[in-house]
């Protein structure tokens, strides 16, 4: 069987930063259709970044965009059946995938943080993101360490 091919979505600019990018943010941050409270969450967080940074000059969005690129992981690993035991294969990402697995890192590291409301949660991990710290940068030294153990294997990718 040959593979389908995926559908390129198209995302319409958020209504503030006009940013394609944000929009695909907020809809990993949106449950059960409420897009109009994710984007408050989004923007609350914005503004809580902004009253964060001390001596920083980016912009806040600027930072939420260097801790994404900070969190995107490069490689996976992927099981694959061989003789009779599983096999982890490391598999690069493409870059869709990079951007979306960073984005879901962000979110659900948010999510687990002890901070009050949502917007502080995102706030502070995105900013523990952009200094190189937190969870989310955790997990992603944790994929790459799967991948570099498993890197015997990487001949038999699919």
């Amino acid at each position: 069987m040959r593979k389908i091919k995926r559908r390129i979505k198209i995302y319409i600019p958020d209504p503030k930063f006009n940013d394609i990018l944000i929009t695909r943010f907020v809809n990993h941050i949106m449950k059960n259709g409420k897009k109009s409270l994710a984007y408050k969450i989004f923007y609350n967080a914005m503004k809580k970044i902004d009253l964060i940074k001390k001596n920083e000059k980016k912009s806040s969005v600027e930072i939420w965009k260097e801790s994404l690129k900070n969190v995107t992981p490069h490689v996976e690993v992927r099981s694959r059946r061989m003789g009779g035991s599983n096999i982890q294969i490391p598999v690069p990402i493409s870059s869709s995938s990079k951007i979306t697995k960073a984005m879901k890192l962000l979110v659900t590291c948010a999510s687990i943080r002890n901070e009050k409301t949502m917007a502080n949660k995102l706030a502070f991990e995105i900013w523990d993101a952009f200094n190189e710290q937190g969870e989310s940068i955790k997990r992603k030294e944790n994929i790459h360490k799967m991948a570099e153990a498993n890197k015997a294997f990487s001949h038999f990718r699919f």
